[in-house]
């Protein structure tokens, strides 16, 4: 039972990143569940959880799994070669990676694997359709938000300096120009998580989402007038950089159970 990513991996993750976000703001007290759903549903239309023959609306499928037992979500952003965030069975792993994203419902000593995909019915309603599947409660391997909040640093730096050195003649397009420019202001205020997350959390969140951007721009600069080792260096760049804005978000919204410092 496959599951596709939908209008690219990126509406996959920001569907996901919403739902663990808000999903963790209402498990935590700090919202109800009607802002909680109202939200995630925002970002990309109405949703529903499971399949024909049993599919229910998101706020019921919600409620369902908090009175079976849930305690938490866990945001997974894996890709081939880097299951980042998923811990199995080898049948979730997969949709995830296919999907650019997946969600963990945990309850106790079970959990519950969440895979978004498009859903489409008509020619007008465009929502999202969460398949269900069983998944492993264990621990994924994921850094600590300051971990993440590091090397998410680094990885800027070195991925800025490239960016703005790779084309010798031309420099980078503006849009890329601008984009970079952008990461210098702390106090544009957007970012992807909900009431309650740490302010850290906050920042490193807001980070990333801007870095993606810059990310998803890069990969669409004219190769042309490059040379091979231009656009090695580029590629290895943007490579690092995609992994280190995946292990921020994924840090960042699995930071709502984190201990106060």
């Amino acid at each position: 039972m496959p599951t596709r990513g939908f209008a690219g991996d990126e509406m996959s993750k920001d569907v996901a990143t919403a739902l663990v976000a808000w999903g963790n703001a209402w498990l935590t007290g700090h919202v109800g569940l009607d802002e909680a759903v109202d939200a995630v549903e925002k970002s990309a239309g109405p949703q529903i959880l499971g399949g024909a023959p049993v599919e229910v609306p998101l706020r019921r499928g919600l409620g369902d799994l908090r009175v079976g037992g849930m305690t938490g979500f866990r945001l997974a952003l894996p890709e081939a070669g880097d299951p980042l965030g998923l811990t199995g069975p080898p049948d979730f792993n997969r949709a995830a990676i296919e999907a650019g994203a997946g969600v963990v419902a945990v309850l106790g000593n079970r959990a519950t694997g969440l895979v978004p995909a498009e859903d489409r019915r008509g020619s007008s309603y465009v929502g999202v359709r969460w398949a269900v599947w069983n998944a492993s409660a264990g621990l994924p391997d994921v850094p600590s938000l300051a971990d993440a909040d590091r090397q998410l640093t680094l990885a800027m730096r070195e991925a800025t300096e490239a960016l703005l050195t790779v084309d010798d003649v031309s420099g980078p397009p503006p849009e890329i120009a601008g984009a970079l420019v952008d990461l210098r202001d702390p106090d544009r205020g957007d970012h992807p998580l909900a009431p309650g997350y740490p302010q850290r959390a906050h920042r490193v969140a807001a980070l990333a989402g801007r870095l993606s951007l810059v990310v998803d721009l890069a990969r669409r600069m004219d190769d042309r007038g490059l040379t091979a080792d231009q656009m090695f260096r580029r590629g290895e760049a943007l490579r690092l950089l995609d992994r280190a804005v995946r292990r921020a978000l994924v840090a960042a919204c699995n930071s709502a159970f984190d201990p106060v410092p």
